[in-house]
């Protein structure tokens, strides 16, 4: 057996995102979407886990648990219901969200933008349109001004590379568009976006107070085999490369991974015979989150990263332990070897509304029976608090 300690400081937490746990979020383009029976979606989000009213509980038991942060987002289509029209109350209870955080002893990670997009915006043009990204920045500084003294982190946009290949070129996410040349300017829009909202957050923060502020990506170890070491630099350059090289400088970039996809002359290779697989169909591969991190400190010239999200689907609760400590374990290869990385966070704190997948894939901690809204901590949830209050691990 052998002992794994972090850095000082090293922040630990879970997360979750507004629209898969809050419930009833019916103006934004994800309700439409699901609703919509076109779209494939296995079912709706409905009350997702009723985290909207339930919160306070639900902080108060990631506390008990161990965890310093909790990573959630705000919900742009209940803040900004209408053009240029705010809900204080919307932004008044976002507020109670980040005070309850502070009173168990939390530090809020506020992500403005995760996945969901104002129906009003997408009746304007969604995110292929320019105009988009001004919209997105004056929504952030209207948060950051109302938050700001209580926020600890801020993530501009979640996995602007996920929505730009989901909704404008595999056509799985709304607006279910397939035209590889719109997802390129679509990318270009979120980048646009996320400068004008780090712009918008840096100015609004209340005087004497700042917090760190960066985007989060997807990003997927992608591996070369068979000679497809071109089809791999075509597909991370336009997946992962140009939201990277557009962080640099920033105070973090985000790093969300949860297996490696492996790339040959034609494009992707199907997950290796005999390999095991999680309920979203990924290989189990915990070395990913070690590859993505050392790629995001090479292209971002060395900007810190953050851990904002890394876990998997499973019914076996042993193998979230067996997956979440060697994933830990390349994180501290990682320092070892100099790269700046400030903290872990677990996807996700509950199981939830799993997009267009529906509420099969668990990747929880926390389990909830959605008939009665009750909650009940995993083993790992137990074990990766644990680990959290000791800053660290033991593995054999």
């Amino acid at each position: 057996m052998s002992t794994i300690s972090f850095p000082d400081g090293f922040v630990w937490g879970t997360a979750t995102a507004a629209h898969q746990v809050e419930g009833g979020n019916w103006n934004c383009d994800w309700w439409a979407w699901e609703h919509n029976p076109a779209a494939g979606t296995t079912e709706p989000s409905g009350d997702a886990i009723d985290h909207y009213h339930r919160y306070a509980d639900d902080i108060a038991l990631l506390a008990s648990l161990g965890f310093g942060t909790y990573r959630f987002s705000v919900e742009w289509a209940r803040i900004e219901p209408e053009d240029g029209e705010f809900s204080q109350a919307a932004l008044d209870h976002y507020r109670r969200v980040c005070a309850a955080c502070l009173d168990h002893g939390i530090t809020p990670i506020v992500t403005y933008h995760h996945f969901t997009t104002p129906r009003w915006v997408a009746h304007l043009g969604g995110w292929e349109e320019p105009d988009t990204a001004a919209r997105f920045a004056r929504y952030c500084g209207r948060v950051t001004s109302a938050l700001g003294d209580l926020i600890g982190w801020g993530c501009t946009i979640n996995e602007p590379n996920i929505v730009a290949i989901g909704g404008y070129l595999s056509g799985g996410f709304p607006p279910g568009r397939r035209d590889a040349a719109l997802r390129r300017a679509v990318n270009d829009v979120f980048i646009d976006a996320h400068g004008r909202a780090v712009e918008a957050i840096k100015s609004a923060m209340p005087s004497g107070r700042s917090f760190p502020v960066g985007m989060t990506l997807a990003m997927s170890d992608y591996q070369a085999v068979d000679g497809g070491e071109h089809r791999r630099d075509r597909i991370r350059r336009n997946m992962q490369d140009v939201f990277l090289e557009a962080a640099r400088g920033d105070d973090f970039i985000g790093v969300q991974t949860y297996s490696r996809d492996l790339i040959g002359p034609e494009g992707l290779v199907p997950v290796p015979d005999g390999a095991e697989k999680t309920l979203m169909g990924y290989e189990f591969y915990p070395e990913a989150l070690e590859g993505t991190i050392r790629r995001a400190w090479e292209v971002t010239d060395g900007t810190p990263v953050l851990v904002t999200e890394n876990g998997i689907a499973t019914t076996d609760d042993t193998r979230r332990i067996a997956y979440v400590e060697r994933a830990l374990a390349g994180v501290r290869r990682c320092l070892d070897d100099g790269l700046d990385v400030r903290g872990y966070t677990c996807w996700s704190a509950f199981d939830n509304f799993e997009w267009g997948a529906g509420y099969g894939p668990t990747f929880g901690l926390i389990a909830v029976d959605r008939s009665t809204q009750v909650r009940t901590p995993k083993p790992s949830a137990h074990w990766l608090g644990s680990v959290a209050q000791a800053n660290s691990l033991t593995v054999s």
